[in-house]
Formats: C-alpha cells, structure tokens, sequence
C-alpha cells in the first residue's frame, strides 16, 4: 500500500500565504499538505496503511492456497510489479488470457454480452466536422499552434 503528498509549507511561508482552515472536526483537515506534518497523524495513517497491507496479503494467500509461492519469493508482496509472466510462475495467476478468453475457453459461456458502445456514423461524422470547424476557426483568428523550429 502506498499514499504519497507534498508539503508546501515552506513555499507558502516565502511566498507570504496564510492558510485559513475551517474544520468541524479536530481531524478534518487530516495530513493536510499546506500545514506542518504531525506526527500522530503520519503514525495513525501508517497504521491504516500497514493494517490494510496484512489485510490484502491475507486475502490473496487465502484465494491462491497452495498454488501461491511466497515463501520462495519474500519480496512478493513489496510492492514491486510482476509481469504476466512472472505473475504465472509467482502463483498469483493460473495463467493469462482475456477476459473474453476466459469467459469462452475456461468458464464455457456460450452467450457472452459485448457491452462496448460503437458510435454511428453520425457521431463519428459531427466529432470531425467539429474539429475541423475549430481548427478552421483557430487559422482565421491568428491561432496557428506551436511550430517546430
């Protein structure tokens, strides 16, 4: 698990800005990055944050079982990212295909719904007309984009 931000007071404080905040709550402006960090909310978020990590790791070992192979890899659950491949030979995978593939090959579904929306023909046709009427309207105004130099 990962949660990342920017502290900004120090640009706010040579920039002469004073931050006004407003809370009903003594939390409500939680790791707010205008303000100095506090250390009891860094620990209280590091908390949510290692909870929810054993949480995950719990509910991947107990859906792969056996076929997951952590205890040769430490590293499986750092964070680091696993090709398909490598997913595969990890046991975090039976293996790798579409969702299409798995529906027509694996599970058997003979009426498999494609919900993709394909514009028509008019759409398609107005989306260009729109375009180059703006680019047409761009040259006559004097717009004529960046240019390579």
């Amino acid at each position: 698990m990962t949660a990342a931000g920017f502290g900004f007071v120090g640009a706010m404080d040579k920039l002469g800005v004073d931050r006004r905040t407003y809370t009903s709550g003594e939390h409500k402006a939680f790791l707010d990055p205008f303000q100095p960090q506090k250390a009891d909310e860094t620990q209280f978020w590091q908390g949510v944050l290692d909870t929810t990590h054993r949480q995950f790791i719990a509910s991947v070992k107990q859906g792969r079982g056996d076929r997951l192979k952590d205890k040769d890899h430490p590293e499986l659950f750092s964070g680091l990212i696993w090709t398909g491949e490598q997913a595969v030979a990890l046991g975090l995978v039976d293996g790798l295909g579409s969702a299409s593939y798995v529906a027509r090959d694996v599970i058997k579904e003979k009426d498999i719904v494609e919900y993709t929306v394909e514009e028509s023909p008019f759409d398609r046709f107005s989306k260009k007309l729109g375009t180059s009427i703006a680019e047409r309207i761009a040259m006559l105004v004097g717009f004529n984009g960046p240019s390579l130099r």
